[in-house]
């Protein structure tokens, strides 16, 4: 994959597929070999530059604290790196949150706006904060993660709706692989960045169409967090989906409006 030098990063990304472009950004944690199904699903019907974050991946992990600006700061270079002066721009989770800090610092850039599961702190309501999970004990961590991932994940529910189970296997066994101390180190000053987000003043800022969806059972970015960044949107509809914070995996209905919107600015 490229590599994008800039003073103190460099940057791993890759462009894939055709179509109307877009910028993605990851959630917490994720990389572009993390996320590629979802990657993927979107280059079916776009032309997506995604890269791996400052910290995460083979992107460099230059020294912290890093702000949510920085991150915002980072796509806009790697835009003009690529010679992409505007473009559609989609976000998922702690991704949902940048997109929203660049889409305020620079909305002449953003021709359309797609929001997921994530959330615009301050007023308009905070993620689950995910640093503190840390702290807890192994186990107790483990089943947390689980019930804010889906409200429903109980023992009962996962036994008997096998495809939530398999996802949900397939995230544990993506989090149980060992990670470097660099690795470590990197996730940790992602999540410090993601502390201090609190973009709900400034929401209309926001020039573009903007389509926010959310996961009904979702324990780290409640529905109610994505109604208040509607609210403060100019142009913004929202849609609800059966699933928790993955529940662009669970419901069909997702991924096949996110294109459509990418496509054609139609929202459900």
């Amino acid at each position: 994959m490229p590599i994008f030098e800039r003073p103190e990063l460099s940057i791993n990304y890759e462009v894939t597929g055709s179509g109307p472009r877009v910028l993605y950004f990851n959630g917490s944690g994720a990389t572009l070999k993390s996320a590629a199904l979802f990657i993927g699903a979107l280059a079916k019907t776009c032309e997506v530059l995604a890269h791996d974050q400052r910290g995460l991946g083979e992107t460099s992990i230059p020294e912290g604290p890093y702000s949510m600006a920085q991150y915002a700061n980072d796509a806009a270079a790697l835009l003009d790196h690529v010679g992409w002066e505007t473009c559609a721009v989609v976000g998922m989770s702690f991704g949902g949150m940048v997109a929203q800090e660049f889409s305020v610092s620079y909305p002449q850039r953003v021709e359309k706006l797609v929001l997921l599961c994530t959330s615009a702190g301050g007023g308009a309501g905070s993620s689950y904060p995910l640093h503190e999970l840390g702290s807890l004990p192994v186990d107790e961590r483990a089943a947390r993660i689980t019930t804010l991932t889906d409200n429903r994940f109980t023992p009962e529910w996962l036994a008997s709706h096998p495809d939530d189970a398999a996802m949900l296997r397939m995230r544990n066994e993506q989090a149980a692989v060992p990670k470097s101390k660099e690795t470590v180190k990197g996730e940790v000053l992602q999540l410090g960045a993601r502390i201090g987000h609190d973009v709900a003043d400034r929401l209309h800022l926001v020039t573009a169409p903007t389509f926010v969806a959310a996961g009904r059972f979702d324990g780290i970015a409640p529905v109610n967090n994505s109604e208040e960044i509607v609210k403060r949107i100019p142009d913004a509809s929202m849609s609800i989906y059966e699933g928790g914070h993955i529940f662009t995996a669970q419901d069909r209905r997702a991924i096949s409006d996110i294109r459509t919107f990418l496509a054609t600015g139609a929202r459900p």
